[in-house]
């Protein structure tokens, strides 16, 4: 009987899957899974602050990350128009493109590895999955 205790599971599928980032993912030989991460806080616009709170961290390691990805390409800096002291961040097309090429590969990588599976179970697994990111709100 399989073991009924996610915890350990979940977190052994995280550690192996944090390793196994795709280098190059669309074109991109710079794209890491933090510039990922952060254009996912960032969404279609977000200030440091916001994406700050969307990622967990304090200002200054939000900053850093969204610095990061802004010398990359994928994100544009910008004075927010509501409120001159905050600085607002957007994609760019290569930051949407880069978006577009780690949700490609995320789903076909779970299809890859759901592909034996009956598909009544894979789309439960997709929806407790799904279920579960909404409610800690990742």
């Amino acid at each position: 009987m399989p073991d009924a205790d996610g915890g350990p599971a979940l977190f052994r599928l995280v550690r192996f899957w944090s390793r196994r980032w795709p280098r190059g993912v669309a074109g991109e030989p710079a794209a890491t899974p933090q510039h990922v991460l952060t254009l996912d806080a960032v969404g279609s616009g977000a200030t440091v602050g916001e994406v700050a709170r969307r990622l967990g961290l304090d200002h200054s390691g939000a900053s850093r990350m969204v610095a990061a990805a802004s010398a990359e390409g994928y994100l544009l800096r910008a004075r927010s128009p509501e409120d001159a002291r905050r600085s607002v961040v957007t994609p760019t097309d290569a930051g949407r493109e880069l978006t577009a090429a780690a949700r490609a590969w995320q789903r076909t990588t779970f299809t890859e590895l759901t592909a034996h599976w009956d598909a009544a179970d894979r789309e439960r697994f997709a929806g407790y999955l799904a279920r579960l990111a909404t409610e800690v709100g990742a």
